[in-house]
């Protein structure tokens, strides 16, 4: 699984111009099931995420995670982190497919919940539109095949 993780002040999505899901502070979790992922994955994924230690202490160094901020995280699903880019229009072939896309995405939010970061979510295969203040900026990128 890959996910493009973002420390952020606040962030909210929106389908059809209604807010569906809103997060803040803490993390807005852009994440793609990959065409051969499993639960495993997804496991490994959320786990790597609640422990991810890019928030400030009180001497402002990156030392404590989303969990020990008492942060959330808004979970959106983003098939796009999938693209193959070798030339000018990029390709998905390597995204899962959708059923399985949106069991895995289900899936790695409620293992999210389990590791203790409350999550509101986007609705998958929507076109959804996402607002955020990255605080920072602070944007990482993860892979489970990395």
């Amino acid at each position: 699984m890959r996910a493009l993780i973002q420390r952020i002040s606040e962030a909210a999505v929106r389908v059809d111009g209604a807010v569906i899901g809103q997060s803040g502070p803490g993390l807005l979790v852009l994440v793609c099931a990959m065409r051969d992922d499993t639960e495993a994955q997804a496991d490994k994924l959320a786990a790597k995420i609640a422990k991810m230690r890019i928030f400030q202490d009180e001497a402002g160094k990156m030392n404590l995670s989303v969990r020990d901020i008492g942060g959330t995280a808004l979970v959106v699903s983003q098939f796009t982190l999938a693209a193959e880019t070798k030339g000018n229009r990029p390709g998905f072939s390597t995204a899962a497919a959708p059923d399985l896309g949106k069991q895995l995405y289900s899936y790695f939010t409620e293992r999210l919940i389990a590791e203790g970061v409350p999550c509101e979510t986007g609705e998958f295969g929507a076109d959804m539109k996402v607002s955020l203040i990255n605080d920072g900026p602070v944007t990482i990128w993860l892979d489970t095949e990395t």
